[in-house]
């Protein structure tokens, strides 16, 4: 359905190393710098984007979940941003709430964004 999303960034240069580092255990790297924005991937093709704040507006929280391979990997994003400094929301765990087999990891981003690793497989 989506083809790609982006986000405004207070720090890009933050948010980059932030994003860098997160997404790297789920496969994703940057694959694009354009004009102050960086687009991450999985194939090559950026899906997700980040950029320099547009607006001068306060940031608004998104939530952005991220897909990940396996419950190892959900472990690692998470170990990745807490690293980095994010403000843990969830450690990893089931949500049965959601659904059986539901499995993820909830953290904040340097712009105070809910950012979430998930696999939705079985142990």
């Amino acid at each position: 359905m989506l083809d790609h999303v982006s986000i405004q960034c207070g720090d890009a240069a933050a948010s980059g190393a932030f994003y860098d580092a997160v997404l790297a255990p789920l496969g994703v790297t940057r694959v694009m710098d354009f004009g102050g924005a960086v687009g991450y991937g999985a194939d090559g093709q950026p899906d997700f984007w980040i950029g320099p704040a547009a607006n001068g507006g306060p940031n608004r929280e998104n939530h952005l979940a991220f897909a990940a391979a396996d419950r190892d990997a959900v472990r690692a994003f998470f170990d990745a941003a807490v690293a980095r400094g994010a403000e843990v929301l969830h450690e990893p765990r089931e949500w049965p709430e959601y659904h059986p087999g539901y499995y993820g990891a909830f953290v904040r981003d340097p712009d105070g964004n809910n950012v979430e690793a998930v696999c939705h497989t079985p142990q």
